[in-house]
């Protein structure tokens, strides 16, 4: 970040807490009704001031290393209430490089857990179902983890199993009302879906895990019919041994086509999911005679009942083990639109929807996980029970912020800054240089964050110091 574009950072001393960390144990994934109850420490004395008393400044505010606030209360005293703020962490840059800690990851998120301050883990990761990452992440964190405040970028792809969704990707009222309206579900899960990823396999079982009973592979379609792809398959083993048969590609319709995370077999997907979008209501190996016709709506493409097609992400690249930043998700959906674009001739731009950070579908469904969990926390310490997962909302007050901490200014930042909650409450964005973010080689960040920090712990620090966390 240029440092004329920098408000001085606050500079009240902090004093330090040693903490001990434990030898390397291992932890088990566990849904929230299973945990056991902890104990915290008590609860900040001060309110939380108002939104409004901290107006957002020009540029965002350069926070330097700092230690964690003191922690000196007693150590076996139960937390009175969640505080109205909270915490997204992105996962791959923020908390793991590659598969190791940042320094400090493991610290703050214990720090959150025994003070009952809500938090989700938020990634456009995926490829893995929900309880075998955070079985993993645990592991890997030394921090027991829990599946009800965990969100890939397919995770929301669940809620399409027993509805559709509105065009707002907020106003889950509206979309009730249709339903009701209705008076049935308009869901997927008797549908054929097609379903593509790092290993479309293991994504049919996730999708099938989620409640979707006809998922189809591409290696499914190659298998059954080899001559659709009339090259020599590089994963021609892979595909024999995961593909299911399909007993004939006559009146095969399809209603949706889900990318769940980064494709390998571009040509291939490329082409069956090409072929899909040029059908005739959704059966593959038609062509729709609307297709290219001026008298249609968006010249005839995409307009004769084809599947819908949903990506899980955008993010063109990703922080791995190489010095450079990869190719992610958002390539493979670059690619396919330019492909279309020469298609079309230009005449239209590929109809899609995609979710995952930055788009507004899932900071809202992260808001709602962050309010559940918040809400389950309160009764918790009401009841004196552990956490239990059916917890609603309830009748507890809306949250008054969320931190976003990433390290991507093109996904978690931008996300952060243009989603408009419909329950008012306010997003921060929090950037991180521990990930694809990189000041010498970026510059200053298009989508400018509220704050920029060191890494996660700095991050945390400096929103507890914010709100008056003592």
């Amino acid at each position: 970040m240029r440092a004329s574009s920098l408000r001085a950072a606050p500079t009240r001393a902090l004093n330090c807490v040693t903490r001990p960390h434990s030898q390397a144990r291992p932890f088990t994934a566990l849904s929230v009704c299973d945990r056991a109850t902890t104990t915290r420490t008590v609860s900040r004395s001060c309110a939380l001031q108002r939104a409004s008393r901290w107006p957002r400044t020009p540029g965002p505010v350069s926070v330097p290393a700092r230690t964690f606030i003191r922690d000196d209360k007693n150590p076996n005293a139960t937390s009175r209430t969640a505080p109205r703020f909270a915490f997204a962490f992105d996962i791959d840059g923020v908390l793991l490089h590659v598969a190791k800690p940042i320094p400090g990851a493991t610290e703050t998120l214990e720090y959150l857990q025994r003070h009952d301050i809500p938090f989700i883990l938020l990634t456009n990761g995926g490829g893995k179902h929900e309880r075998e990452r955070v079985e993993e992440l645990s592991q890997r964190l030394g921090v027991s983890l829990s599946t009800d405040n965990f969100i890939q970028s397919h995770t929301p792809f669940q809620e399409l199993v027993d509805r559709s969704w509105s065009s707002n990707p907020t106003d889950q009222q509206l979309q009730k009302s249709v339903e009701d309206a209705l008076e049935k579900k308009s869901g997927l899960a008797d549908k054929n879906v097609l379903i593509t990823g790092s290993d479309a396999a293991k994504s049919r079982l996730i999708a099938e895990a989620y409640g979707f009973r006809s998922v189809i592979t591409p290696a499914d379609i190659l298998v059954s019919h080899p001559s659709i792809f009339p090259f020599n398959p590089l994963l021609k083993s892979h595909y024999e041994a995961t593909a299911r048969p399909l007993p004939s590609l006559d009146n095969l319709k399809f209603d949706a086509i889900f990318v769940f995370n980064d494709p390998r077999d571009w040509a291939l997907d490329t082409q069956i999911i090409t072929d899909l979008l040029l059908s005739q209501n959704g059966v593959l190996g038609t062509y729709s005679p609307r297709n290219g016709r001026s008298e249609h709506e968006n010249d005839g493409w995409q307009t004769d009942g084809q599947p819908d097609l949903y990506f899980s992400n955008h993010d063109l690249f990703w922080s791995a083990s190489y010095h450079l930043p990869r190719f992610g998700q958002g390539a493979f959906q670059a690619a396919l639109a330019g492909i279309w674009r020469q298609i079309t001739g230009g005449q239209a731009e590929m109809k899609r929807s995609t979710i995952g950070k930055p788009h507004a579908r899932t900071y809202g469904y992260a808001e709602r996980v962050l309010a559940k969990w918040r809400a389950a926390l309160l009764e918790k310490n009401k009841s004196g029970a552990g956490v239990g997962s059916g917890t609603e909302t309830g009748g507890a007050q809306p949250l008054n912020r969320v931190y976003m901490v990433g390290d991507n200014p093109e996904s978690d930042i931008r996300g952060a800054n243009e989603y408009v909650s419909p329950e008012g409450t306010e997003w921060n964005s929090i950037l991180v240089k521990t990930g694809v973010y990189s000041q010498d080689r970026d510059g200053e960040p298009k989508h400018r964050p509220t704050a920029v920090v060191d890494d996660v712990k700095g991050a945390v620090e400096w929103a507890l110091e914010r709100e008056g966390w003592r």
